[in-house]
């Protein structure tokens, strides 16, 4: 997005920031590619990555892409989200290099790469639209991609897993968790580091609520209602979000038998990979290599907080 054109800007705005535009060329995405004998994808395992960022989404996703039996929104399928199969072939960038995402965290990407953009459908629509229209919006996806299985990385969706489980009984979702102090440290970071890029290019603060992407900069919304830190610039903040956020979702999917929480910690034994891999109904041909990225960190936070974020973190470390 730092490098898009006035040509693309346009079309983003034009199209994300306009429920209306969205809706309507969704609806003929329908007519064109929806077709009555479309064999039914309720029964797939499907797969959907949710929960804070920086806790390894985009490692996972990646991974899981590399099976090549998914389907997952990819970057040439940007901004026309909801028309895969008309309007994004025909705005298709064509020359697009792989480079670094904006987080300098080392990850590349281009065209083909998968992101978390499903988010563009799910704000679209009340509930219970999502509710009538998930399997179309999917099935559009796996029709445009020639697959069976759809992989989804979106850390809104855990606000709507039994929505999707409704629609999706045999899906799997992933839950990621990282060592609280390093993932409080990792969001502070990012959110000190899109503050000043969203100040620099408000393109780019509208895109990410495009995407829903209120995780960290000008427009950070809290995942949980702050109690007794509010300061976005203090790690005590980010401690505390990860606290209420895990142990919220923790209790409410513990005992869903599709839900499995990851370690981040743990994904670089190879055992650890395996057991997650076979629940998933997914033989071990794919090589993963996963460095932990841990930082010495020195600067002040609350022990007692922390201490708290820790007996939940070894709770959840122990059910896999």
């Amino acid at each position: 997005m730092q490098n898009y054109n006035f040509i693309q800007k346009f079309l983003h705005d034009f199209y994300l920031g306009n429920k209306f535009i969205k809706k309507s060329l969704y609806e003929l995405e329908k007519i064109l590619f929806l077709k009555k004998n479309d064999v039914s994808i309720k029964s797939e395992n499907h797969i959907f990555i949710t929960g804070l960022p920086r806790s390894g989404t985009t490692t996972l996703l990646n991974f899981f892409y590399k099976f090549d039996e998914f389907a997952a929104l990819t970057y040439e399928n940007a901004p026309f989200i909801m028309s895969t199969n008309t309007i994004s072939k025909i705005f298709q960038s064509k020359n697009f290099e792989k480079k670094e995402r904006y987080h300098q965290d080392g990850i590349f990407f281009d065209l083909k790469s998968p992101e978390s953009f499903d988010e563009v459908f799910f704000s679209t629509y009340s509930d219970h639209e999502i509710k009538e229209e998930l399997l179309n919006f999917i099935t559009l996806i796996l029709r445009n991609k020639n697959k069976k299985r759809y992989l989804s990385k979106n850390n809104n969706n855990y606000k709507r897993i039994n929505l999707i489980q409704d629609e999706l009984y045999n899906s799997s979702f992933l839950i990621p968790f990282r060592e609280p102090l390093q993932h409080a440290y990792s969001l502070l970071s990012q959110h000190n580091l899109f503050t000043k890029l969203q100040a620099k290019n408000d393109f780019i603060r509208r895109y990410m609520n495009y995407l829903g992407h209120n995780e960290f900069g000008k427009n950070h919304s809290p995942w949980n209602e702050p109690r007794n830190n509010k300061s976005f610039s203090d790690i005590d903040y980010w401690l505390e979000q990860w606290l209420l956020f895990y142990n919220n979702v923790f209790e409410k999917f513990k005992e869903n038998q599709k839900c499995t929480f990851i370690c981040y910690e743990k994904l670089s034994n190879k055992m650890y990979i395996e057991k997650i891999l076979k629940k998933l109904n997914l033989d071990n041909r794919i090589n993963f290599e996963f460095i932990v990225n841990k930082k010495n960190i020195t600067i002040k936070h609350n022990s007692e907080l922390y201490k708290k974020t820790l007996l939940l973190y070894d709770k959840i470390k122990s059910i896999l």
